[in-house]
């Protein structure tokens, strides 16, 4: 089976190839010549995974998933959700701008606890004719959170984005501290992917 996963963000790219597993090509947006700014304008995560899913299923016809990760940290009121990549503001996505702006707000905050969470949009092209001159969209999503704590430093050097920030419950070290295997079996993508490795199996 092969799928397309809009992204080219090669972290993201080796966690689901590495929990999706053999049975399953997953395509990254350069394996079909895409390198369009896609549009990420929705107010939820869950928007903004079927947005891309969406944008590249309708100009390649191509079974293809994305999804959209946030950070939700309690004191900030579940920011910055799904602002986490362009907290700092600016263009592109700068961890370290968005980290220091995070322990910036977090200096002298007693209540720490946030969690991450991913949410997968899988649009599936399903042939109603034979010969393929038919086809119909099937949607689903799936979704994966972890629950943790800000830590007061960065601590570690794996993994990317607010990972050397982020303590998972149960645990005395960072996704930052963990190696690929350790953060797949217990993270929020991982747990979405899980479930969407799942449901494949099922077809």
């Amino acid at each position: 089976m092969k799928l397309v996963f809009a992204t080219n963000n090669a972290h993201k790219l080796d966690e689901v190839r590495a929990i999706l597993g053999s049975s399953v090509e997953v395509l990254s947006l350069s394996d079909i010549g895409c390198h369009d700014d896609i549009p990420e304008t929705g107010t939820t995560l869950r928007e903004n995974a079927l947005q891309k899913a969406e944008y590249i299923y309708n100009k390649y016809r191509v079974s293809c998933f994305a999804d959209d990760t946030g950070l939700e940290v309690d004191a900030l009121g579940g920011a910055p959700g799904v602002y986490s990549a362009r907290y700092a503001g600016g263009e592109g996505h700068d961890s370290q701008a968005n980290m220091r702006k995070l322990l910036s707000e977090m200096e002298g905050v007693s209540n720490r606890k946030a969690r991450f969470r991913t949410v997968i949009a899988l649009l599936e092209k399903r042939d109603v004719c034979p010969c393929g001159c038919t086809s119909v969209k099937i949607v689903n999503c799936f979704d994966g959170i972890v629950e943790g704590t800000i830590t007061e430093q960065k601590s570690g050097a794996e993994g990317f984005g607010y990972d050397p920030l982020f303590m998972p419950d149960g645990y005395d070290k960072t996704f930052a501290e963990m190696t690929a295997d350790e953060k797949n079996a217990i993270s929020h993508r991982g747990r979405a992917v899980a479930k969407l490795a799942e449901f494949l199996k099922k077809r």
